[in-house]
C-alpha cells in the first residue's frame, strides 16, 4: 500500500465529487474532501479485512477488486468482483463498522477512503444525499445476489458460464487484455472445486467459447456461453 504527497487524482474531477454536488454546496464537500485519503493498493493487497472494525467508505477510483468471505473452517468465498470507479464498503458504514466481508485488491487499484464520521456529518443536512450514497453503495450487491442463484440451481457449467459472462460485460468489457483470474479465484466465485474449474474451462478452450492464455481468458462466442447459462 503506497500513500504518497502527490494526488493519485484529482478528486474535484472524480465522479464521488460529481454526486456529492448534487446534494450539497461546495463547502460542505470540502469537509468530506479535507479528511479523505488516497492510498494506492497493489495487486493481493486487502483494502477492507473481514471482522475488521472500519469507518470509512471506500471510493474504487480505478482498478478492480474482490468481495471475500471466509467462513469458520477457513473456505474462502467471492461474493463479487467489481472494477472501477465505484463506491463501496457502505454497509459497514451506514448499518454496521464491523466488515462482513474483506475487499482486496486483484490488481493496481487507486482508492479514496472517505471519513466516516464527516460523511455522517454532512448527511444529517442531506438526506437526500444520504439515501443516494446508500443506493450506490448497495448497487454491489444486486451481482452478488444473482451469482448465489445462479450457484443454488445451476450446475457446473452454467455457474462458470455465468461468471465469465459478468466479468466480461460489467469489469473487463473495456479491458479485455486484464480479463486474467486464476483458477482457484473461479473456484471461489463459483462455489465449485478446482478441478471443476479445469475441465470447465479446457471443455469451453476446446470448443472454441473460450481461448485460454495462460491465466488470461478471451471470450469468442457469447452466444454458446449464454446457451450454456441458460440450460444451467
Amino acid at each position: 500500500m503506497e500513500n504518497s504527497n502527490r494526488s493519485l487524482y484529482d478528486c474535484q474531477k472524480c465522479m464521488f465529487k460529481a454526486l456529492s454536488s448534487r446534494y450539497m454546496p461546495p463547502e460542505d464537500f470540502e469537509l468530506i474532501r479535507r479528511t479523505s485519503v488516497q492510498l494506492q493498493f497493489e495487486k493481493g493487497e486487502t483494502i477492507l479485512k473481514q471482522g475488521a472494525t472500519s469507518h470509512q467508505l471506500v471510493y474504487l477510483h480505478k482498478g478492480v477488486v474482490k468481495f471475500n468471505y471466509r467462513y469458520e473452517t477457513g473456505k474462502n468465498y467471492i461474493m463479487t468482483i467489481v472494477s472501477g470507479p465505484k463506491l463501496l464498503g457502505g454497509t459497514n458504514l451506514f448499518f454496521k463498522e464491523t466488515n462482513i466481508f474483506s475487499l482486496v485488491a486483484m490488481e493496481s487499484c487507486d482508492v479514496c477512503l472517505i471519513d466516516g464520521k464527516a460523511l455522517r456529518s454532512v448527511a444529517q443536512k442531506h438526506a437526500s444525499f444520504l439515501l443516494a450514497m446508500c443506493e450506490r453503495t448497495t448497487e454491489m450487491f444486486q451481482s452478488s445476489i444473482f451469482n448465489f442463484i445462479s450457484m443454488a440451481h445451476k450446475q457446473v457449467n452454467g455457474r462458470i458460464a455465468d461468471i465469465l459472462i459478468y466479468l466480461w460485460e460489467e469489469v473487463y468489457k473495456n479491458n479485455p487484455d486484464d480479463f486474467v483470474l486464476t483458477r482457484k479465484e473461479i473456484a471461489e466465485f463459483a462455489a465449485c472445486s478446482h478441478e471443476n474449474v479445469i475441465n470447465t474451462l479446457s471443455k469451453f478452450n476446446k470448443e472454441g467459447i473460450i481461448t485460454l492464455e495462460g491465466k488470461r481468458i478471451r471470450i469468442n462466442d457469447f452466444k454458446k456461453l449464454h446457451d450454456i447459462s441458460k440450460r444451467g
